[in-house]
């Protein structure tokens, strides 16, 4: 553990070694996810926060609730996302993940980030929550805005963060609430006609924020930690080829390669708790308001439960990797990122003939949410079988 004082920000402790944050994690009243939030913020952010909230600040949604709250709304949706009505969508990720590389022809150069990795997951969570194609493109520019606000590629233009903000949280109510009108009229079985018939494991309805709350998170943070995963596992590839080789021969190893992907690209560098009440983290003492930053990408790599860590081996058994979080907030949509992800590995490695970096990696400038947003490469491909 380190104290961090760092100016124009929030100080908080490190929290880097893998039993430390499955310590922290697992006592969610006395480190709290709802108290401050789960972002470790800037002077700016803070002094948004005292001159008002934006549609976005207003809103709870299960990734900043503790307990009772959270378990009682993570129910809502957790049918939907267990591994047996994940596998209704087979189907779906292969086809999305198949499409896409047709989309690239036999050779050339591409974009990997722009025309493969954020459009999969785009187009998976599209479908089950009810998004029309023609709206695809304008909620990949909202996602950007709202997770990668600091990025000058991204960065919405407005007189200041909190009216950016405001703007960008309007959007997506707007874009939403026409889908959550629609579902209620005219249900069919996706998750948008689950949220929008949502009643509280208690028996009450779930309230218009809260719809519109757990809608919004479903698709935001299922959108860019699966992109980056996939950039990531191509950025390991490329410096691993022999892995990709590896998997070519050895087609039942794509379940393991998914979380070592996971592990290795670790999309969420960091969750931040408050401390509750005094209290000691790896016997070091803490106090009631102190902030936690768990970082996870640190506890991917810890050598006391990974060997090699800095290598990428996609045969990693067993790899109790930290990449979807522990615990009580362990990801919802961990079975369907896991699904798009091996969809599009297994393609890449059945029809990859060859591939090369074609520019350096450009980074999202983000302290939040790791990943490439430029992945430019060269490629040979064979059709699908």
């Amino acid at each position: 553990m380190h104290w961090c004082e760092s100016e124009g920000f929030q100080n908080f402790w490190a929290i880097t070694r893998h039993a430390d944050i499955i310590e922290v994690s697992t006592q969610p009243e006395l480190f709290s996810n709802e108290a401050d939030g789960i972002v470790v913020l800037s002077d700016e952010q803070v002094a948004d926060q005292q001159n008002g909230r934006s549609v976005i600040g207003d809103m709870r949604t299960i990734i900043s609730m503790d307990p009772p709250d959270h378990r009682l709304y993570r129910k809502i949706a957790s049918g939907f996302f267990t591994p047996r009505g994940i596998s209704r969508l087979d189907q779906i990720v292969h086809d999305s993940a198949k499409a896409l590389l047709d989309s690239l022809g036999d050779e050339g150069e591409c974009d990997f980030v722009d025309l493969i990795a954020q459009r999969h997951p785009l187009r998976v969570l599209a479908t089950i929550l009810g998004i029309d194609r023609d709206d695809e493109e304008r909620l990949l520019v909202l996602t950007q805005q709202l997770l990668a606000g600091d990025d000058p590629d991204y960065r919405r233009k407005a007189g200041s963060r909190y009216e950016a903000s405001q703007e960008v949280g309007m959007e997506f109510y707007a874009m939403f609430d026409r889908i959550i009108k629609d579902r209620r009229a005219n249900p069919t079985q996706d998750l948008a006609s689950m949220l929008a018939h949502a009643h509280l494991p208690t028996g009450e309805p779930l309230g218009e924020i809260e719809t519109f709350g757990y809608y919004l998170i479903v698709f935001v943070a299922g959108h860019d930690t699966t992109r980056n995963a996939l950039s990531g596992a191509l950025e390991a590839f490329l410096a691993y080829p022999d892995q990709l080789q590896r998997l070519r021969e050895h087609p039942d190893l794509a379940k393991d390669a998914v979380e070592e992907v996971v592990r290795w690209a670790t999309p969420v560098n960091y969750m931040k708790r408050t401390v509750m009440a005094d209290a000691a983290v790896a016997g070091q003492p803490v106090k009631e308001g102190d902030f936690l930053m768990l970082l996870y990408a640190s506890g991917n790599r810890d050598e006391t439960v990974f060997d090699n860590p800095h290598d990428f081996d996609i045969g990693r058994h067993p790899n109790r990797h930290l990449g979807f979080g522990w615990a009580e907030h362990y990801c919802l949509g961990a079975h369907l990122a896991r699904a798009s992800t091996q969809a599009l590995i297994q393609q890449l490695a059945e029809r990859v003939i060859e591939i090369e970096a074609a520019g350096p990696v450009v980074r999202t400038v983000s302290n939040l949410i790791v990943g490439a947003k430029h992945l430019p490469v060269r490629y040979k491909l064979r059709p699908a079988a």
